[in-house]
Parts: C-alpha cells; structure tokens; sequence
C-alpha cells in the first residue's frame, strides 16, 4: 500500500513507524508532540499512542526527512548515571528517582553518590587553599565585563595548570580532582557586592558559598533549600550536549580538569545553559508590563519560541520543574515571579500545550532572588560539573578513543583541480 492511498484511509501509525518515517527516534516524536506539531491518540487498549499518517508525512516534508545513520555510527552507549524515562515523565539517578533523592540529600552528598555508588551523610567538599588562589588570581586578571561562564572557565584553566598531577586518570585521583574542583568554582568567584571571604560556606555546604555569589540579598532556609534542591536536579540529565561533549574529551583520555572544560564550552550555547536567561528575562519583563500576554505575543510576533518552556524529552511538565515550583511555594518573595511563570505557561498554552521545563523554575528563582540574568546559567554550570565527572570516570573504564563517528562526506566529488590563488583587486 502506498503512503497516499494509506494517508486516504486514515491511516494510524505507531510511535515506532513515526519515527521511521520522521528519520528520527522515538523520544523525538513525543517531543513533537509537546511542542504541538504532531497530535497524539492512545492506541486501542491504551498501549501506546498513535499518530495520523497524514500529519506525520506533512511535518517530514516540512523539516526535510533525516536520512537513517549507518549501522554503528549512532552515538548510543551504555551509562550507569542517569535514565529518562518519557512515557512516566520521571528521571533516576543510579536506577533512584532524582526528585526524591534531592529531596532528601544535598548536592554533595548526592554528587559523592553518583562517583562512588556510596551515600555518605553529612558529605561537604572544600577548596584547596593553593587551588583556591590559582583561581582568584585567575579571575582578578578578567575584564570587569567578564561572564560567569567566563570566570568558571577561567578557573578550570588557572587550577589545572597549577596541579602537576592532573594527569593521573586513576579513580581515587579523579575523584580527588572533583572533590576540590567543585568547591574551587564556587570560591574563586567574586562576592556579589564587595569582596567578602573566599570559600566561605563550607561547612553549611555548597549552596550557601554560592548563594553570596549570586545576589547580595541574605539568604533564608527556604531559598537555600531551592538552590541547594536545583544543583542536585541538574547535577546530570542522560547526553546532554555538554555531557556528549564531556564524554568525548574523557574518550580522549583527557584529564578531569579539561573534561570539565569541554563541557562548559558546549553549555554555554542559548539552547543549553544559557537558555534560563532567557527566561530570566522574560519573566523580568512579564513583571514590568503586569501580565505575560504581552510578553508572549511579542515572542510569538517575532517568530521567537517562548523560552522556558516544553522539552524534547519528556511529554508533559519537566520533573525538575515540578519540584522546584512545589518549592518555591514556600518563599515569599518568589510569589509574583512564580505566578508570571505559571501566566507564561497559561497564556501560551491557547497557542500550543507546552509545559514549563526547569530554565523557567530556575528563572522563578533568579528573578525573585534579585541574580542576574545569567544566575541560572551559573547554577547550572556548577551543578553539572559532578554529572560531567560522572561520566568522566565511566569513559575512563572504556576503550580509548571509541566516541569516532564517521563523517557522511557531502562535499564535491574528487579529484578535484588543484585552487589557484583569489583574484586581487576589484
């Protein structure tokens, strides 16, 4: 049967024949339908869903069908850190789900957990004094307009090239690396509003040193349990592109140091990590102009999509989201910030059914916590470093070298004359 005459009968596809005929996988077509350009119909017996034939041939004309990857080239392998599940709309870290696990545990403890398979309560990570300097000095020499991103990066480098052992990939080593690594982030960065004490925070954990580098209001218990609850529900999200990234560099037997580099160059793209500042904004300007649907509008005007929210991985609200908005419920100050979010959501919702993903918590939690617009996108770097270790210390165990797709070559066909020089002149 043709795919017209099939189109004709009303065809119903599977998930799976979706995807065949979309050229992409199946977590894919469910994110098509989050972001409402494919409908969805509960299959007979509830098993599944199923999608008209017609649409799903209209949208692949549309994006111009993938051609399917040669056999052992799709970058697919095995991990033991993270498992998304779409169908539940749920996330595990080490086969435990990730909302519960930061509901109880912080960011420390967790992070040790996810290296070492082993909860150790009361787990808090400190900053070498002479790595902590190498950073400081590193970010003093920045320019006054310097990033985050930048100073992050910039003390990845600085406490690298202070470490002469950074070549040592052995476990105990690595973790040594990430033990310090994380707290030295943290503490080389300035205090918001003055100079204040490098590496403060300590011993009441990670999420107070931070919260001083983020915003000059004091912090209260609600709000650190937000920001301490945000770093462990992003510490690691599957092959993210920055963890891919991460993983690469690993393959190359890269050290910790500059895995970590390679993964806060890939999230500092505004469809990664960035993407909270946008939000960030957005919410920002809902608040100034009383209502999102302005805000709205003039995104959907501009043919901009509406930052914060849907995502490609999961069906319904992120879960991360959920569990930082339950949260905020309990901060005060984040109560008008948390209701733009939830306007945001509303008004976009007469247009296509999108649910918020966590770039727009993390915005909740930004603007209402008086950070720049670039805070979530710190939480976030931060928090990840851990994931991207993680993976660090599975790529290690791994064959060397094993992440090398090949190029499917498109350019013009050889041989081709040797170029002579550009003409000169006009």
């Amino acid at each position: 049967m043709t795919d017209q005459s099939a189109e004709a009968e009303g065809e119903r596809l599977t998930t799976r024949e979706a995807a065949d005929r979309l050229g992409v996988k199946p977590e894919t077509v469910y994110a098509y339908v989050s972001r409402g350009l494919l409908r969805s119909r509960r299959a007979p017996g509830g098993r599944g869903s199923t999608f008209d034939a017609r649409e799903v041939t209209a949208l692949a004309r549309r994006a111009g069908r993938r051609e399917p990857q040669p056999a052992g080239t799709e970058l697919a392998f095995r991990t033991g850190v993270t498992l998304i599940d779409p169908e539940t709309g749920r996330y595990f870290f080490r086969g435990v789900d990730a909302t519960e696990l930061a509901g109880r545990y912080g960011y420390e403890e967790v992070a040790e957990w996810l290296w070492t398979g082993t909860i150790r309560p009361g787990t808090r990570f400190a900053a070498p004094p002479e790595a902590l300097e190498a950073g400081c000095r590193a970010v003093a020499a920045l320019p006054a307009h310097a990033t985050s991103m930048d100073r992050l990066r910039t003390v990845t480098v600085a406490v690298a090239a202070a470490d002469p052992l950074r070549f040592d990939l052995s476990t105990d080593a690595v973790l040594g690396t990430a033990r310090s690594l994380v707290p030295t982030l943290v503490g080389a960065l300035p205090v918001v509003g003055g100079p204040g004490p490098r590496g403060d925070g300590e011993r009441d954990g990670l999420a107070r040193g931070l919260w001083s580098r983020l915003t000059t209001q004091p912090p209260d218990a609600a709000s650190l349990r937000v920001l301490d609850t945000a770093l462990v529900l992003l510490i690691d999200h599957d092959l993210a592109a920055s963890t891919l990234a991460a993983r690469v560099a690993a393959s190359a037997r890269a050290h910790p140091y500059a895995v970590v580099s390679a993964g806060l160059g890939a999230l500092e793209g505004p469809l990664h990590g960035a993407a909270s500042g946008l939000a960030h904004r957005m919410l920002a300007e809902a608040l100034e102009r009383g209502g999102a649907a302005p805000v709205v509008a003039d995104h959907l005007r501009s043919g901009r999509r509406v930052p914060g929210l849907g995502h490609r991985l999961y069906r319904g609200e992120d879960p991360r989201a959920r569990a930082l908005f339950a949260l905020l419920e309990d901060v005060p100050r984040a109560g008008p910030a948390l209701a733009a979010a939830r306007d945001v959501v509303a008004t976009t919702a007469r247009h296509t059914a999108l649910q918020a993903n966590v770039d727009l918590a993390l915005a909740v939690l930004s603007v209402s916590a008086g950070m720049p617009a670039e805070g979530g996108e710190t939480i976030f770097a931060v928090a990840r470093t851990a994931g991207w270790i993680a993976h660090a210390l599975e790529e290690y165990a791994e064959r060397p070298l094993r992440l090398r797709p090949s190029g499917q070559y498109h350019g013009p066909r050889p041989p081709q004359p040797l170029p002579g020089p550009a003409p000169t002149g006009a």
